[in-house]
């Protein structure tokens, strides 16, 4: 049986995956960042497969670059952070890179309805706000928290500071990895699960307290929380 849901005073959302398609964005900069990883000497060899940083999104980039190539030094680990933040801010000046169907819509619909939006991203600073700035959400956003602006080990540890920031008491954590479920659920919150992106494993969003198929819904589970509120 599935709890009643209630009114939250804020929403938390995942960026990638969830907010953002980040494939659009992200794929096109990847190719660009292992091309010019070999003009510099840095790694020899073939693009490792796009399964592989798609199958690694929500993870903190350090542990991303380490799944996609072991056995590079750390040092070139770093130069693919930088090139790829450069790759994908210049996607996004061009206009590259879509959200999902509803989010612009829905996000200001739950504002509308009073609710508190916030992001909390394992990606690095730039590339958040750079995203929520080049497709016209800023203004609906109270804060934007990301792993690398923080320099938190998880983003449970990150969700708890935004929380005690800015003094929220309930919120849902929405988003598409198991970082997402375990850090609403290790802080407390009631957790969304988003059942669109087809980059999670399964079972992954198991222990969210309702899931998602498009991101549209969420304001209808608002509607729902509303009414057995009253």
């Amino acid at each position: 049986m599935k709890p009643t849901l209630s009114k939250p005073e804020a929403m938390i959302f995942d960026l990638d995956g969830t907010l953002f398609q980040t494939e659009t964005l992200l794929l096109p900069a990847y190719h660009a960042t292992f091309d010019q990883l070999r003009a510099e000497g840095a790694y020899s060899g073939p693009t490792p497969p796009e399964s592989e940083i798609l199958g690694s999104l929500g993870m903190l980039l350090e542990h991303i670059w380490q799944r996609v190539m072991p056995d590079t030094d750390v040092q070139v680990h770093r130069r693919a952070d930088e090139l790829l933040l450069d790759y994908q801010i210049q996607g996004l000046l061009r206009g590259e890179g879509r959200l999902y169907d509803g989010v612009a819509d829905t996000l200001k619909a739950l504002h509308e309805q009073g609710v508190r939006l916030f992001v909390a991203s394992n990606g690095l600073e730039s590339y958040v706000k750079n995203v929520i700035q080049h497709k016209g959400l800023g203004p609906l956003f109270e804060g934007l928290y990301s792993a690398g602006e923080f320099r938190t080990r998880s983003k449970v540890d990150l969700v708890r500071m935004l929380l005690e920031t800015y003094n929220v008491k309930t919120a849902w954590m929405v988003g598409d990895r198991s970082s997402d479920v375990e850090a609403g659920l290790e802080n407390g919150l009631t957790v969304i699960g988003c059942d669109y992106a087809g980059f999670r494993k399964e079972g992954e969003l198991e222990g969210a307290h309702e899931q998602i198929g498009s991101f549209s819904e969420l304001f209808s589970l608002l509607q729902t929380s509303l009414q057995q509120s009253r």
